[in-house]
């Protein structure tokens, strides 16, 4: 773990709220043409590569749009967009034969469980925000599986929202579900450095970041925001949060820069 080393003045920390891929559940690289081609062929078993073709470049686009306009996109939304019906049998099992390709992606970190435990045991809230074009349900039935769900006080998935991170909007509606109203009692925790911590420290957290991620850099933004601090494991957030809470950290307090409607 390692953060500035000016001395720290105790603070309220209300919430802790994290970012999913890459943070709760490790990343992994993963043939995002595959996925799709799982989606495809079971939706209709004649379907060949020009239909998965067409849905990875309708996410592809989502995803652009995400980025750079931090816009919010859904599953629903992709599927049409490649030219087929999110509807009906076929849909569906579509959605199961993607939900399977996904799953050994998507284990949480063994770490989760414990920490946000160890959170609520001092009475601070738990919240997921996650960029996301995946449904609610599917989510759900991930941190069911995993035994964390009941853990969660409140979670922002992308595709139920107009925006996306970084954009202030997304980050407000994660204080909203884990009912926070002063970002600077809120600490957000993710992998990417323009979407998590540029983001966050843009509406008043602090940010922490966890850098195991290879993020491609198609998939980077345009800045690379400063963390409050550095974890190597979820773990350690939780003597970092005790030791803002107690002022005797030495992560410190930066200066944050001006609550503003949009993404500087």
């Amino acid at each position: 773990m390692t953060a500035a080393t000016t001395p720290a003045t105790a603070t309220t920390v209300s919430a802790v709220i994290f970012d999913w891929g890459g943070t709760l559940t490790p990343w992994h690289t993963v043939d995002l043409h595959d996925q799709w081609r799982h989606y495809a062929r079971a939706y209709d078993p004649t379907h060949g590569d020009e239909v998965s073709a067409a849905l990875r470049a309708a996410e592809d686009e989502a995803w652009r749009r995400s980025r750079e306009e931090h816009r919010a996109t859904a599953f629903d939304a992709i599927v049409r967009a490649g030219g087929l019906e999110p509807s009906g049998p076929a849909h569906q099992r579509g959605v199961e034969a993607y939900r399977a390709w996904w799953e050994p992606h998507t284990l949480s970190d063994p770490d989760a469980a414990p920490l946000f435990r160890a959170l609520h045991e001092r009475g601070i809230r738990v919240g997921v925000l996650s960029n996301t074009v995946w449904p609610r349900d599917d989510h759900e039935l991930v941190f069911a599986r995993d035994g964390v769900l009941d853990l969660i006080d409140g979670a922002v998935y992308t595709s139920e929202i107009a925006h996306t991170k970084p954009h202030p909007e997304a980050f407000r509606a994660a204080m909203a579900a884990v009912g926070v109203d002063r970002p600077e009692h809120c600490v957000f925790v993710g992998d990417r450095l323009f979407d998590d911590i540029h983001g966050a420290r843009s509406v008043g957290m602090r940010a922490v970041h966890v850098p195991h991620s290879e993020i491609p850099d198609v998939q980077r933004g345009h800045t690379d925001g400063e963390p409050d601090a550095v974890v190597q494991r979820l773990a350690d957030i939780l003597p970092l949060v005790d030791g803002w809470r107690s002022g005797s950290a030495t992560a410190g307090e930066r200066t944050r820069p001006a609550v503003t409607g949009r993404d500087g």
